[in-house]
């Protein structure tokens, strides 16, 4: 009788025959692969199951599950060789040690929200393969603790809704959109409806669990505070894998408001905006107030600007309403505008989901976004003057499809030093401005579009932030730079390093050639390790 070891060889041969393809040119890069997983990993389940290549049925499904950027799913984009999905830690750390042995290049995908398509797409690299971390999204959520330990493929809908199970007192500030991977999200910094009270996500991190580019999994402790301080906030895919964060919960009321108060520029828009601006960064921490802008009407009725205030208040509408007449009494909410409801479905009304939505529909953990797109960003450190708003309509109605995101800062944003973490947009910010433009038909020419945003950015380039012209790095741009096929030089790297982290990105280049000198992870934005003559010249 076979023991069980003997048992899962066999079938591993067994798998590795169905792989060849009649060669006689020695084994596949997958074979390799394979081979070398079986060896470094634990053999507590069939992980030849869940690599899935090119010619496999699943591939195709596999690779578009998460990924969001339809631009970035074309055939003309490049593809991995194949995608694994691990279902174990160790299988994880073999991973990594089998793509050093074999030189293969590695993405990591947790949630595919990547708005330039890295965790899934290589420009600069071939061949590479994708790490997918879908199969890890467990959570434990503690709320005497007042902790929770989530993997990094679970989503950020999912989390919440393990919070609200255990609590309706209890919530995590991080993400607007419920679909985002828990683990890239949080190392870009992971803003949400309670930034103001709260901060980000990434301020709210108490531990966490990586693979490092040796294959072994640090906790906190373990890694040291350089490298704790690097993944909270320096953006994914440079300094290791991440596995689990720790995350310490919130309070949240029982009763929390939300509404919504769309006005065009018929109806005072541009006058309303500019006011907001002077507003909506210092009113009460409890409030949160967006604007989403975009174009409404076609040729027949004639087309204008639609402003919609979303906002989430974490308390009643009784005292909603009190700060709204004595801070923002333009906008003219009334008590027939509010919606009092619990924060799980707050989360529900922010994401847009319709108000009667069970909020079991986060445990999809699918995107609702799907779309071709393009898109920037900005942060803005002084008020827009009219002028420049009308200018800014002229501008998105030569666009069909745009639309653009104010989010307000300020409140316990500000309280926060730049260095605290590599996220450094904090005190003195305004508001963080996104940039989308969207089209549905992949036969489309995205040319025009992706030339319309970036006319667009030329034009804001006046009121935005300066020296650096700050972005934010959950909205990958590739515009601002990228990195090269053998590595990018740091003094490359610095046009959009900076713009990312400002004068944080001296540090987390340190870090980076500490921790991972070799550059095992590495995309085209990736932070860069310093050359190994100047690491030793400052020693």
């Amino acid at each position: 009788m076979l023991s069980s070891t003997s048992l899962r060889f066999s079938v591993l041969l067994l798998f590795l025959s169905s792989l060849s393809h009649s060669s006689c040119s020695g084994p596949s890069l997958q074979e390799s692969f394979a081979q070398c997983l079986f060896l470094k990993s634990d053999k507590s389940f069939p992980f030849f199951a869940s690599i899935y290549a090119q010619y496999n049925s699943s591939f195709s499904t596999v690779l578009n599950s998460s990924a969001q950027n339809l631009r970035y799913l074309l055939p003309s984009a490049p593809k991995p060789k194949f995608i694994f999905t691990p279902t174990s830690e160790s299988h994880v750390q073999a991973a990594v040690i089998c793509s050093k042995k074999l030189n293969i290049h590695i993405r990591v995908r947790s949630g595919g929200h990547d708005y330039e398509g890295m965790s899934y797409v290589s420009e600069i690299e071939k061949p590479f393969i994708v790490i997918d971390l879908a199969k890890l999204r467990g959570i434990m959520v503690d709320i005497q603790d007042n902790t929770a330990w989530v993997q990094a493929g679970a989503t950020i809908g999912e989390l919440y809704y393990r919070i609200s199970e255990k609590s309706s007192v209890h919530g995590f500030p991080a993400g607007l959109c419920s679909s985002l991977g828990v683990g890239g999200h949080i190392t870009g910094g992971a803003y949400g409806s309670m930034m103001r009270k709260y901060g980000l996500g990434a301020d709210n991190v108490v531990d966490a669990k990586i693979v490092d580019a040796n294959g072994r999994i640090l906790d906190r402790k373990a890694m040291g505070e350089d490298l704790f301080w690097a993944i909270r906030g320096g953006g994914g895919g440079s300094f290791g894998i991440l596995l689990w964060w720790k995350i310490k919960l919130v309070p949240v009321p029982q009763t929390v408001t939300v509404f919504t108060v769309t006005k065009t520029l018929e109806q005072g828009a541009t006058s309303l905006l500019y006011r907001w601006q002077q507003v909506a960064p210092f009113i009460d921490q409890d409030l949160f107030i967006r604007v989403l802008i975009q174009p409404i009407g076609n040729k027949t009725t004639g087309r204008t600007i639609s402003t919609s205030y979303n906002a989430l208040f974490l308390g009643d509408s009784r005292r909603l309403l009190q700060v709204m007449t004595k801070s923002f009494p333009e906008l003219g909410i009334t008590i027939k505008d509010c919606l009092e409801t619990s924060w799980i479905k707050s989360v529900l009304y922010i994401a847009g989901f319709p108000n009667d939505t069970p909020p079991e529909v986060l445990l999809q953990g699918k995107p609702t976004f799907k779309n071709y797109f393009k898109a920037k960003s900005d942060f803005v450190r002084d008020p827009i003057p009219k002028s420049g708003l009308e200018g800014l309509w002229k501008k998105l109605l030569e666009e069909e499809n745009p639309l653009m995101i104010w989010n307000p800062y300020g409140g316990m944003m500000s309280k926060f030093a730049e260095s605290d973490s590599p996220f450094p947009h904090r005190n003195g910010t305004l508001y963080k401005i996104q940039y989308v433009t969207l089209w549905e038909n992949k036969y489309e020419d995205a040319t025009k579009h992706i030339n319309w945003i970036r006319g667009l950015y030329d034009y804001m380039a006046t009121y935005a932030s300066k020296s650096p012209r700050e972005a934010y790095v959950n909205y990958r741009d590739l515009d601002l730079g990228m990195n090269k096929k053998n590595g990018t030089r740091y003094k490359e790297a610095r046009a959009w390093g900076k713009r990312y982290f400002k004068g944080n990105f001296e540090r987390l280049v340190k870090i980076k050639s500490k921790v991972d000198p070799e550059n095992v992870f590495r995309h085209e934005q990736s932070i860069p390790p310093l050359a190994v003559s100047k690491r030793t010249k400052k020693h």
